[in-house]
C-alpha cells in the first residue's frame, strides 16, 4: 500500500547503526529501547545493514512461529473438542487489524516469550504432576520478554497470580519461577555494571516511560476503532463457547488463563513507550482464543458463514482504511515519516521529535530520544552534566544539528565554546564551522 518507513522503525534502526559501529547502549544512545531487542537490531545491521526488508522479513518469521505455536498449543492441550487449524487462521487475520503489527517491533519479540510462557502454564493445567523445568521456563520465558519491551513487565503478575489461582502453584514454585524471571535482569544488571552504564540502564530502559511519558503517536480513540471489530467477535465468540457446549475441568482452566492474558495485555498498552497499534500486539492470543470458538463450536451453516465471512472481510478492510485516512489526512502525529532532509549521508543531530532527518543521514551523538535526552540537556545547572554534554558534540561533531525547539541555542549560552564549534544557517539549523 505504499506505506512509508514509520518514526520509531528508523529509530530501531539507528540504534542497531550505532551499536555496531561500536558504541554501547544507554551510555553511548540515549533511548528507553530495551537490551535484547537493541541488539536484534544490532544483529541485523551487522549483517544486512539498514534495511527496511530485513525487518519485514524477520517479522513475518516471527509472526508465522507465533501462529504455528499458539495453534499447536491449543491442539496439544485440547483446549477445544476438535483439532483444527482456525486458530492459526483466526490470528493470521487478526495480524492485519493495523498495518504496523507486520513490523519487528519490540512488542512483537516480547510477545513471542509471553506466548512461550502461557505455554508452559497450559501445560500445568494438563499434568498432575509437579513440572520443575515448567514452572522455571514460566519466569525465564517472562524475565527475557520484559527485556524485550519493558510494558511486558505487567505479565509478571499475571504469571504469579495465573500460577496461584488456576495452576496451584506451591510456595516453592512460586519462588522458582520468580528466580527464573529475575535472571534476565540480573544478567543485564551485571552487563551494563561491567561497561559503566548500570544507572543509565535503569534511568533509561525501567524508569523512562515514568520519567518522560509516552510518544502519543495516535490516539485512544484511534486504538479504539481498530480493536472494536475483534473485540466484538472475541466476545461472540465468548458466549458462543459458554452457551454450545460444555467443557473440561483442564478446558475450564484454560479459559481462565486465557481471561486473566486478556486483561493484563490491555495494560501493558497504557504503560507503553510509544501510543501505537502494534503495541497491540500482545492482546492477539487471547483474542485468538474466543474468536476461534464461533467458528469450532457454532453449528448453524448460514450463522457461521456469514461469521465467518464478515470476519475475513472486516478486520483487514478497516485496517487498511485506517491507513489510509491517516496517511491522506497527515492525522498520524510524527508517525508515519515526512520525506526525508537531504544529508548527504552525514552524521547530524536532530533535537526534537520529529526525527525524518535521519533517513538520508548517521546518528552523530548519543541523542536519539530527544524526550529523555532533552532532561539531559537542559539541565544547566549541572556542571559536569554539561561539560559531558560538549565533549559529546566535541567527539563526534555532527555536520548539522536540527534544533526544532530551540533548546540548542540554549544550549550555546551555557556553553559559549559549543557555540565557537557552529554557525546558524538558518532558523533552527546550525552547520559545523569551517573555521
Amino acid at each position: 500500500m505504499g506505506i512509508p518507513l514509520l518514526t520509531p522503525e528508523l529509530s530501531w534502526m539507528l540504534v542497531g547503526e550505532r551499536l555496531s559501529s561500536g558504541h554501547f547502549l544507554y551510555v553511548d544512545i540515549v533511548d528507553d529501547i530495551g537490551p535484547f531487542s537493541a541488539y536484534v537490531y544490532w544483529l541485523i545491521d551487522f549483517l544486512v545493514g539498514r534495511s527496511w526488508w530485513a525487518y519485514k522479513l524477520m517479522a513475518a518469521c516471527v509472526i508465522l512461529f507465533q501462529i504455528y505455536y499458539v495453534n499447536r498449543l491449543f491442539i496439544a492441550y485440547k483446549s477445544f473438542d476438535n483439532t483444527s487449524y482456525i486458530p492459526a487462521l483466526v490470528m493470521l487475520i487478526l495480524f492485519h487489524f493495523s498495518f504496523d503489527l507486520l513490523t519487528l517491533s519490540p512488542a512483537l519479540m516480547g510477545t513471542t516469550f509471553i506466548i512461550l510462557a502461557l505455554g508452559q502454564l497450559f501445560s500445568q493445567t494438563l499434568l498432575n504432576e509437579q513440572n520443575t523445568e515448567s514452572i522455571l521456563l514460566v519466569g525465564l520465558f517472562g524475565g527475557i520478554a520484559a527485556c524485550f519491551h519493558f510494558p511486558l513487565v505487567v505479565f509478571l503478575p499475571f504469571l504469579l497470580v495465573a500460577g496461584i489461582t488456576v495452576s496451584g502453584f506451591s510456595f516453592n514454585q512460586l519462588v522458582l519461577s520468580l528466580v527464573g524471571y529475575l535472571q534476565p535482569f540480573v544478567l543485564c544488571c551485571i552487563y551494563f555494571f561491567w561497561i559503566g552504564g548500570l544507572r543509565e540502564f535503569i534511568t533509561e530502559f525501567i524508569l523512562a516511560t515514568r520519567i518522560t511519558g509516552s510518544y502519543p503517536h495516535v490516539t485512544y480513540i484511534d486504538l479504539l476503532a481498530l480493536l472494536v471489530a475483534p473485540l466484538l467477535f472475541s466476545v461472540i465468540g465468548y458466549f458462543v463457547g459458554t452457551v454450545t457446549t460444555s467443557i473440561t475441568v483442564n478446558q475450564q482452566k484454560q479459559k481462565q488463563l486465557m481471561l486473566l492474558f486478556s486483561i493484563f495485555a490491555v495494560f501493558s498498552v497504557f504503560i507503553a513507550n510509544r501510543r501505537t497499534p502494534y503495541q497491540m500486539v500482545i492482546i492477539l492470543p487471547g483474542l485468538t482464543y474466543f474468536i476461534s470458538q464461533i467458528f469450532i463450536y457454532l453449528t448453524n451453516k448460514k450463522q457461521l458463514s456469514l461469521l465467518f465471512y464478515t470476519f475475513l472481510v472486516l478486520i483487514p478492510s478497516a485496517g487498511y482504511t485506517w491507513t489510509v485516512y491517516k496517511i491522506q489526512s497527515k492525522k498520524t502525529w510524527n508517525y508515519v515519516l515526512n520525506a526525508p532532509i537531504h544529508s548527504n549521508g552525514k552524521g547530524i543531530v536532530v533535537l526534537g521529535d520529529e526525527i525524518s532527518a535521519y533517513q538520508n543521514a548517521e546518528l552523530a551523538s548519543p541523542y536519539l530520544n530527544f524526550r529523555l535526552s532533552k532532561r539531559m540537556l537542559t539541565d544547566f545547572k549541572d556542571h559536569e552534566k554539561m561539560v559531558e554534554v560538549y565533549l559529546d558534540f566535541l567527539e563526534e561533531k555532527p555536520s548539522v544539528i536540527y534544533d526544532q525547539e530551540g533548546l540548542f541555542e540554549n544550549l550555546v549560552k551555557h556553553i559559549p565554546a559549543l557555540g565557537e564549534l557552529y554557525q546558524k544557517e538558518s532558523a533552527g539549523v546550525y552547520i559545523l564551522s569551517t573555521k
